[in-house]
């Protein structure tokens, strides 16, 4: 008797662990199709910072506007103005006052950013499996995907990276950048609209 239940136990979990797997497969196909029907997105933004050394959080607001095929323009407008374009496999650095270009090329570190901000604003860097291990958990109405860095510049930042879906769209609502040291930025995107024509000069690097 011990044993026969023993055995159904043990089958229950195995059907269980196999409808996760496949619950998860299924949201991975729907975030990956949703991620490559985007052609372009802009929306407003709230950044949260926590330092673990400062009692207050930095909260930053502004604007992100996405093409598909590198191009995205990062632009903070309170409470201070700076902007962070990146063109192809340039990058633009900019507070009114002085303007920096750097090449991706040449600059490692650089470009794992503009990669990683690229592929977490529509949720395609759940695909990139040479550079992320991930996983994703359904959590409080919304899917939640745990990417874990396995490029030794971005472990020396980033211990995991977090993407909440909305699984209504598919699309992406929030990123979590958790770091090393124990400081985590919190970026909630708003009023998000995808697939609208906008301005190539929003994308200039110069």
């Amino acid at each position: 008797m011990r044993k026969g239940l023993f055995v159904l136990l043990l089958l229950c979990g195995v059907l269980t662990a196999c409808m996760a797997q496949q619950g998860e497969a299924l949201i991975r196909q729907r975030i990956s199709q949703a991620a490559r029907s985007v052609r372009s997105m802009q929306c407003e933004f709230v950044q949260t910072k926590h330092l673990r050394m400062l009692n207050d959080d930095m909260v930053s607001r502004g604007l992100m506007f996405y093409q598909q095929g590198n191009g995205l323009r990062w632009e903070y407008v309170a409470p201070y103005a700076y902007v962070f374009i990146i063109s192809g496999d340039r990058v633009l650095l900019g507070n009114g006052r002085r303007r920096d270009v750097i090449d991706v090329n040449t600059n490692r570190l650089f470009g794992e950013i503009a990669r990683i901000m690229m592929g977490s604003v529509v949720g395609s860097s759940l695909d990139d499996d040479r550079n992320f291990r991930s996983s994703i958990a359904v959590s409080g109405g919304e899917w939640v995907a745990t990417l874990l860095p396995q490029r030794k510049e971005m472990r020396q930042l980033f211990q995991r990276i977090l993407l909440h879906f909305s699984p209504g769209q598919a699309t992406v609502t929030r990123v979590e950048l958790l770091e090393k040291n124990g400081d985590r930025t919190v970026i909630d995107l708003k009023n998000v609209r995808t697939n609208e024509t906008m301005d190539a000069d929003v994308f200039t690097v110069r």
